[in-house]
């Protein structure tokens, strides 16, 4: 079974869409480990894919809309990476992180430490604005220093080649693919973004 954990540079870089898209380009199967508010990751991605394609059940769902260790202290619950496990698939597995790289669990542990635990390649979505190219580079500064192998970055949003050019150049990682900007998200335009995906 190939995994690919899938974050983001920031919370609202695009993990969802990226999924969804690597859902259909792949027939993946996806799980998103650890769920935190409403409406779900896993309901966006079910209605942005094939009703063949397997959504497995959230490792956790947290009622509120935050880091996953505020919302689990809110609920008076000790989450801990360890709890979760994969759910068991012959098939290839996009695994959704929850935030950026460095959203805490609880006090010690972090979300991407989950790629780890998982034996899971990283697909980093960068999302072109002000400041992107700081915080992609100091998200794959972090994934090299720590050892975590990375499969490559998508870029999100409306394009920037000077900066996809930068960022490609002095990270050395491949670039999977470019989002076009999407006016709707649906199913329809989900499609429409397979042919941009090299993976």
């Amino acid at each position: 079974m190939k995994k690919y954990f899938v974050t983001g540079i920031d919370t609202d870089a695009g993990k969802s869409i990226a999924s969804a898209i690597l859902v259909e380009k792949l027939k993946a199967d996806y799980w998103k480990p650890i769920q935190a508010g409403f409406p779900t990751d896993s309901d966006t991605v079910r209605s942005l894919v094939s009703a063949d394609q397997i959504i497995h059940p959230e490792g956790i769902i947290l009622q509120a809309p935050m880091s996953p260790h505020a919302a689990a202290k809110l609920e008076d619950i000790d989450l801990r990476a360890e709890q979760l496990s994969v759910p068991k698939t012959e098939n290839t597995l996009i695994i959704e992180g929850a935030g950026g790289l460095l959203v805490p669990i609880n006090d010690d542990e972090f979300v991407i430490n989950l790629a780890k635990q998982f034996d899971a390649e990283v697909i980093l979505v960068s999302r072109n604005y002000l400041g992107s190219i700081n915080h992609t580079m100091l998200s794959i500064a972090y994934l090299k220093q720590n050892g975590f192998s990375v499969a490559g970055i998508i870029f999100n949003d409306t394009p920037n080649p000077e900066t996809e050019r930068f960022i490609l150049q002095h990270s050395q990682l491949p670039c999977l693919g470019r989002i076009d900007p999407l006016e709707e998200i649906n199913s329809s335009t989900i499609q429409s973004q397979l042919k941009n995906i090299n993976l």
